[in-house]
């Protein structure tokens, strides 16, 4: 009599302590510029609907060993003078940032920025606005919550943010408005696969300039 050959033993269930730990570990990646706020919003999403450690393990896929990128220092304050000052792409956000339009327009586009080691630790971003006769568009990525406090003098604030819901691990925005005879506007939108609504190549770059 032949005996019955071993059964795989199956993997044992993941527990909330194995998807927080992945969590951790995109927050770090985050931290270290190696993930933008899109990506690493993507992949926290991935890694509490994971069910196996298969499916986890693809979340976390070459983050560990994965060079970090993005090094550059931190913009810590962003303002345009009679004259306008764009960012977007990929930069670095501090944990406290002062935007100032005077006279001149001012747009942040957060959706493929990374996060300041700050930010990762407190999951906050606060962001100080200041325009006096001038104009501050902020863009920040889908299911990222935004809280706006302040004041307007002849001025006005606009709120235009998706109706879906937080994606798990993202920052906390959070405006500090002062905005005399000025305008300060804030909306949230989607990247495509090819790392934005319009595309990063010449083109992309063109069409981003009118829409803007």
């Amino acid at each position: 009599m032949q005996p019955e050959p071993l059964r795989p033993v199956p993997p044992p269930p993941l527990t909330d302590a194995d998807r927080e730990a992945a969590v951790e570990l995109l927050q770090i990646a985050c931290g270290e510029g190696r993930l933008t706020l899109e990506e690493f919003g993507v992949r926290a999403g991935a890694a509490w609907a994971a069910d196996t450690s298969e499916e986890l393990a693809e979340v976390t896929a070459g983050l560990a060993t994965a060079p970090p990128v993005g090094t550059s220092q931190p913009v810590t304050v962003i303002s345009a003078v009679f004259g306008e000052h764009k960012q977007y792409g990929r930069w670095r956000v501090s944990r406290h940032t002062r935007v100032r339009a005077l006279f001149g327009s001012t747009k942040l586009d957060l959706r493929e920025a990374t996060m300041d080691t700050e930010v990762v630790r407190d999951g906050v971003v606060d962001i100080e606005v200041r325009t006096f006769c001038g104009e501050v568009k902020i863009t920040v990525p889908e299911g990222v919550e935004v809280e706006v406090y302040g004041r307007s003098l002849f001025g006005s604030r606009t709120t235009n943010l998706a109706a879906v819901p937080r994606r798990q691990g993202t920052p906390t925005i959070r405006l500090h408005c002062n905005v005399t005879f000025g305008e300060l506007k804030v909306r949230s939108a989607p990247l495509s696969r090819d790392g934005g609504l319009l595309g990063n190549g010449k083109l992309g770059r063109i069409l981003r300039e009118l829409v803007d």
